[in-house]
């Protein structure tokens, strides 16, 4: 799979961007601020309906305007498609499919699909746990495009039983007489189901990625692993054992009425996937607060490179995005991980200048600068 061609309608810096592109590596050059990333930032919000620098897509809008529009070609195999998203913040956004058919945004998920590396990625080993639930739930969507309806109807349950909880700590708080929480059983209900389908799907990713994951650090820094990848659910221990859904199910309706007092206390949902842990280990050791920088690139390189394969082995191969990564790796690790992915069907890389752009990944090249796309 590839994209064939990039239009961008006032998005990030662009008023209008049109770029051809084709299988093989493209570069896009130019220094820091004149949109390099914005290029691929767009192509990625395709893939997973978000951005890799931002939460939120009200910076995605170019100012003054009211709207972005980010539209691409894809081809898989002899099949072209158009896929379109209309950005307006503050309200729904807004796809369209070959043009005419009007679709839910997730709907248009896994028709455009990539893996991309960045500087950020520095925060799935360093960084806080949410970091690495978004890492795990974005790759079971890219893996299971239905499984986005599942996270939106999870977000959906989770805050209508945080408002609940929270005017239930506040009632308390003022003295006031205990609320009728009947209803929060049935919300228990709801979180339990939902979170139970989203912790099963977790958990088989885990499954699929170990063996991928320890064979990619060892070909970024031969020697230095095992790496160990562990789910630690707020459900209990009995989380990353449980054997199906309707286990996983009970333990969560189980661990939510023994929280019931502490989560009315403090006005908010203690349990569920949404407090869950990847917990990433090198040997017996946490990489977290003990991996060296160097260990922990070569720790977020793998964990990229084997979703890379992962995605690959199950469908069509996704475009490799290689975001401003070169500029902070050791020579080695830049070399290293030149060569593992020059084979790919399309690889998109940014830098600032043409050095950090190693050799072995020769090909088409363009110059960004004020606003502007030109082939070199």
């Amino acid at each position: 799979m590839h994209v064939t061609h990039l239009s961008l309608a006032d998005f990030r810096s662009y008023a209008r961007a049109e770029v051809e592109l084709g299988p093989g590596v493209t570069a896009f050059l130019g220094a820091n601020g004149q949109g390099k990333t914005n290029l691929v930032e767009a192509i990625g919000y395709l893939a997973t309906l978000g951005s890799h620098r931002v939460s939120s897509d009200a910076p995605l809008v170019r100012m003054g305007a009211e709207r972005a529009v980010v539209r691409a070609s894809v081809r898989e195999g002899e099949r072209q498609q158009l896929v379109e998203l209309e950005l307006n913040p503050g309200r729904a956004n807004r796809a369209r499919l070959n043009r005419s058919s009007q679709v839910r945004p997730r709907d248009l998920l896994g028709i455009v699909r990539t893996v991309l590396f960045a500087p950020e990625d520095l925060r799935l080993v360093k960084g806080d746990p949410a970091e690495r639930r978004r890492f795990l739930d974005e790759l079971v969507t890219a893996r299971v495009p239905r499984l986005a309806g599942v996270r939106a109807e999870y977000e959906r349950v989770l805050k209508q039983r945080n408002s609940l909880l929270r005017s239930a700590a506040m009632a308390r708080r003022h003295g006031g007489r205990g609320m009728d929480l009947s209803t929060l059983d049935v919300w228990d209900q709801h979180l339990a189901r939902v979170g139970a389908e989203l912790v099963v799907q977790r958990l088989a990713l885990l499954d699929a990625l170990r063996p991928l994951t320890d064979k990619a650090y060892e070909q970024v820094a031969p020697g230095g692993g095992p790496v160990v990848l562990e789910y630690q659910g707020s459900a209990g221990e009995r989380s990353a054992e449980a054997a199906g859904r309707e286990e996983h199910v009970a333990l969560l309706t189980e661990a939510l009425a023994e929280a019931r007092k502490r989560e009315i206390e403090r006005g908010v949902t203690l349990v569920g996937p949404h407090r869950d842990e990847l917990l990433l280990r090198l040997g017996d050791m946490p990489a977290k607060g003990y991996a060296s920088h160097g260990e922990s690139w070569s720790l977020a390189l793998a964990l990229r490179l084997a979703s890379y394969g992962l995605l690959r082995d199950e469908g069509p191969e996704p475009v490799l995005i290689l975001d401003d990564v070169f500029a902070e790796l050791d020579a080695h690790r830049r070399r290293r991980l030149a060569e593992l992915v020059v084979s790919a069907e399309q690889v998109l890389v940014t830098a600032a200048v043409p050095e950090d752009v190693p050799e072995v990944l020769a090909g088409v090249r363009f110059g960004v600068a004020e606003g502007l796309v030109e082939r070199e």
